[in-house]
């Protein structure tokens, strides 16, 4: 692996991180918002979401087979999780869907290649 596809994947691979962080906490301050309920699809994301990046990540770490096709995976559903939680103006709502936008950016970048 040359030191551009190197770069490539460890910035995907710090995305990914960095966006389970991310949909973690919003799931979490979302539990504490007063109308729940309004942000069930919100969570139910930001969960989905942070087990598909955390699983992600963890498979370009180990140099997987299926890094590749996991990575398409993930920046699908952080494509949908940054749409769900931009919908929303809590400030944990913001910071997640820009860290979603950031892992899907990085994962098309990986697969593409660097």
């Amino acid at each position: 692996m040359n030191s551009t596809n190197a770069t490539a994947l460890q910035a995907c691979i710090d995305a990914c991180f960095g966006c389970a962080v991310a949909c973690e906490t919003c799931a979490t301050a979302c539990l504490e918002e007063a109308d729940v309920q309004m942000m069930v699809g919100c969570i139910r994301l930001d969960r989905d979401c942070a087990d598909i990046c955390r699983l992600t990540g963890t498979l370009m770490s180990r140099g997987s087979e299926y890094g590749v096709q996991m990575a398409e995976v993930c920046a699908s559903i952080c494509d949908a999780c940054a749409e769900e939680c931009s919908q929303h103006q809590h400030e944990h709502c913001q910071r997640c869907a820009e860290a979603c936008r950031r892992c899907a950016d990085e994962c098309r970048r990986m697969i593409a290649g660097g």
